[in-house]
């Protein structure tokens, strides 16, 4: 069995969200909306957000310095095809207005009204993260562990807000 990180952001301006239309890769078949990620690089494995930066810059052209109260929201992990996959799902505030996003070989990308965003079609995973951050997760500081589940042949997904835990022995 293999360990496979992916990191994705959702990225706000305004009252729209910046997804990526994408058609088909190693992890899907089909087409489906997503935020902006992608896989980790070897250097990258103990540090996600490392990760989503690289991603976030090679797919739009958006730097750091872009961005405005980037947090990780959302930890999930799920088994399909002889994986584990962990997904890191982060959160900012786009605060460069005038910066020009890149045309992206992997996808088309395009800025979302929030309204519509729940409307599309997602993977699971990212549908049922943004279904609980609109409703929970965007009212706190919290930080989400989820896993799925399959029950009846149907997905769900379980969310816990994560605490510190440490011991002395």
């Amino acid at each position: 069995m293999k360990l496979r990180n992916l990191a994705t952001i959702y990225i706000f301006n305004g009252n729209k969200i910046l997804m990526m239309y994408r058609i088909g890769s190693r992890l899907f078949k089909g087409a489906l909306w997503a935020g902006i990620g992608g896989h980790f690089e070897k250097d990258e494995l103990n540090e996600p957000t490392k990760c989503v930066l690289r991603e976030l810059l090679e797919e739009t052209g958006i730097k750091i310095e872009d961005l405005d109260n980037l947090k990780l929201k959302y930890i999930t992990t799920r088994k399909a095809n002889d994986e584990i996959r962990q997904q890191y799902i982060y959160f900012a505030n786009l605060t460069n207005k005038s910066v020009d996003i890149l045309h992206c070989d992997e996808g088309e990308i395009s800025w979302i009204e929030i309204d519509e965003i729940l409307n599309l079609k997602m993977s699971f995973t990212n549908g049922d993260c943004l279904k609980h951050y609109f409703s929970v997760g965007k009212n706190n500081d919290e930080i989400y562990s989820g896993v799925v589940n399959v029950l009846e042949d149907k997905p769900t997904m379980n969310f816990i807000a994560l605490r510190d835990f440490s011991t002395t022995y």
